[in-house]
């Protein structure tokens, strides 16, 4: 078995709270089947366009996962060799809303912050 091509984790809040992975445990066990399997899919076969992934802007993709009633999102972005998982939603119309996309682009400034943090200690 070949290794993936890409590490996935999820974004976690200064809290410790990961919100993609509490949002996935709300929805039906089939439901988070379909996007781990999607997601897998991104994993192995990285770098990958549509029909399962869209670039947004630059830094920013969106896992397209057809579900049996519904559509569901999974925006990422990509940092050190991982694709982070930044925000999870189930879309309800034909555009990503844009309250969708700035809460991904929000969590990309929170990570971007703490990577810069973390490569840059402050001295005291």
């Amino acid at each position: 078995m070949s290794l993936p091509k890409l590490s996935v984790r999820f974004f976690r809040t200064e809290a410790g709270n990961e919100p993609v992975r509490e949002w996935l445990k709300e929805l039906p066990q089939a439901d988070r089947k379909t996007i781990g399997d999607e997601i897998r899919a991104v994993q192995f076969g990285w770098p990958i366009g549509m029909p399962l992934v869209r670039k947004l802007m630059p830094g920013l993709w969106e896992v397209r996962v057809n579900l049996d009633s519904r559509i569901a999102r999974v925006i990422f972005t990509t940092c050190d060799g991982d694709g982070v998982l930044l925000h999870g939603f189930i879309k309800k119309s034909s555009k990503t809303p844009e309250s969708e996309l700035q809460t991904a682009v929000e969590r990309l400034k929170l990570l971007n912050a703490a990577q810069k943090r973390a490569k840059h200690p402050r001295r005291n």
